[in-house]
């Protein structure tokens, strides 16, 4: 059975990654689980400068979801190579670094450095992060802002670029096809959606940012609504993300249109869910006789 695949000139053993931010530096969950045997670890967000990210509380249970403004917090581009890269690279598998940045001019530069970094296969670019007040949202609600970054970034690396894209806009297969037309590899679809909760008690927010990026189960149609969007509209790979929590939920990403998909929510239910989703995989192409796991990418018949 062959569960490689294709994003873009990236080659994944399999289409299971965890998401960036559930994770950490992958040291976290690397006590639970061997990160070899999953198709690549999306790192946590990275900034060209060190951030100390929104005051707590950052994070607080919604139903069948999370609410989370964690802002981005980070140790920084050069403390990232120094101190987490060695740990890292000895994962055997994938490693997709995701930058994040207040201007073009930052992911641009974040960009240069790590493109130095050999065990880091591919860039995520986070356009789309709900909770801070520069950068996220206002880049990824302007689709011309979305196309320069994308072009911008692309002229300093041969790696593949991935662009993050936010649910919360209207058409988000305009923006995939800007990214495609900039030059981009692929997008991942979808960052968080805005939200918040309120403590009926004392009347404030339950997290201090007031709103925070919705995830988990609660999002999942939404997500699969999203992904079959651009599946239909833009020839262009997706990484499916949003509510995935077992092996049914990655199949059903894949026939509405990504390539692969990534675990976030779900790592903090049950650290061993990917390794448990890859078996159910296994279990279900064996049952459907499907030879290669590709073959289920947008395959819905509508």
């Amino acid at each position: 059975m062959d569960f490689k695949v294709k994003i873009g000139s990236l080659t994944l053993k399999n289409p299971i990654l965890l998401a960036s931010g559930t994770v950490g530096y992958g040291n976290e969950i690397a006590e639970f689980i061997d990160l070899s045997k999953i198709g690549g670890i999306v790192t946590k967000s990275i900034s060209l400068k060190p951030r100390k990210g929104n005051p707590p509380q950052r994070i607080c249970e919604t139903p069948s979801g999370m609410l989370n403004a964690i802002g981005l917090a980070n140790v920084g581009v050069e403390i990232f190579l120094k101190e987490k890269i060695p740990f890292l690279k000895n994962l055997n598998t994938t490693i997709i670094c995701n930058i994040a940045a207040s201007t073009i001019e930052e992911y641009v530069e974040c960009t240069k450095i790590l493109n130095e970094e050999e065990s880091i296969a591919a860039f995520e670019i986070n356009v789309s992060c709900p909770n801070v007040k520069e950068g996220g949202l206002e880049f990824g609600n302007n689709l011309e802002a979305v196309g320069r970054i994308t072009e911008k970034v692309k002229s300093v690396t041969n790696k593949p670029v991935i662009i993050k894209l936010s649910p919360n806009v209207s058409r988000i297969s305009d923006f995939a096809k800007v990214v495609k037309d900039n030059g981009g590899d692929a997008v991942s679809a979808i960052n968080t959606l805005v939200g918040t909760s309120f403590n009926i008690w004392t009347r404030k927010p339950k997290i201090k940012n007031i709103t925070g990026g919705l995830s988990g189960p609660a999002i999942k149609p939404i997500a699969l609504a999203k992904v079959l969007e651009i599946s239909r509209n833009v020839d262009i790979p997706i990484i499916g993300i949003g509510g995935i929590m077992d092996w049914k939920d990655v199949v059903e990403f894949m026939i509405v249109g990504a390539s692969a998909v990534q675990l976030g929510t779900v790592n903090f239910v049950n650290p061993y869910a990917s390794i448990e989703i890859l078996d159910g995989l296994k279990n279900y192409c064996e049952k459907m006789s499907i030879k290669k796991i590709s073959d289920l990418t947008a395959s819905y018949i509508l």
